[in-house]
């Protein structure tokens, strides 16, 4: 998944994520930071929702059934990987993927792990801790084999 992927997806989205959220046009516009005019625009489909927009509609909307069904249940994982182009650098507990993720690999302690709606890749270890996430195939790969063989 693309930067420019998330935004046309949200973009189409943004008016089911208000009505489900229960908002007007006018109190939406201003919880997200745009102006009615420009939310129109989104909801009609004249225009996309641009980068922060579309962050801060996934992040402030995150637990709503449309953007649990576009990214799992873990949607700013998802931005965060797709913005950093891969997250190398900070543990974070997880469920563990029971329920958005097929397991690609296991070894001593590690899952690799795809996103079954973003597409995306994670490493979890042992004790269900984020230790990296790319939309790299080839890279989340490697990075699994560097881990395994560590332990």
């Amino acid at each position: 998944m693309t930067r420019d992927e998330i935004i046309i997806q949200i973009s189409e989205k943004v008016r089911l994520i208000r009505t489900e959220a229960g908002y007007t046009q006018d109190k939406m516009a201003e919880i997200i930071g745009v102006s009615k005019k420009t939310l129109v625009q989104i909801e009609k489909g004249r225009v996309h929702a641009n980068w922060s927009t579309a962050v801060s509609i996934c992040a402030l909307f995150r637990e709503t059934e449309t953007v649990q069904f576009l990214f799992g249940n873990e949607p700013l994982e998802v931005l965060e990987t797709v913005a950093r182009e891969g997250i190398d650098f900070r543990k974070t507990k997880t469920l563990g993927g029971r329920v958005w993720w097929k397991v690609v690999s296991k070894k001593n302690g590690f899952i690799l792990q795809q996103n079954i709606l973003s597409k995306h890749y994670r490493i979890l270890d042992e004790k269900n801790y984020r230790v990296f996430s790319s939309v790299n195939e080839k890279q989340s790969k490697s990075r699994f084999k560097e881990l395994a063989k560590s332990e």
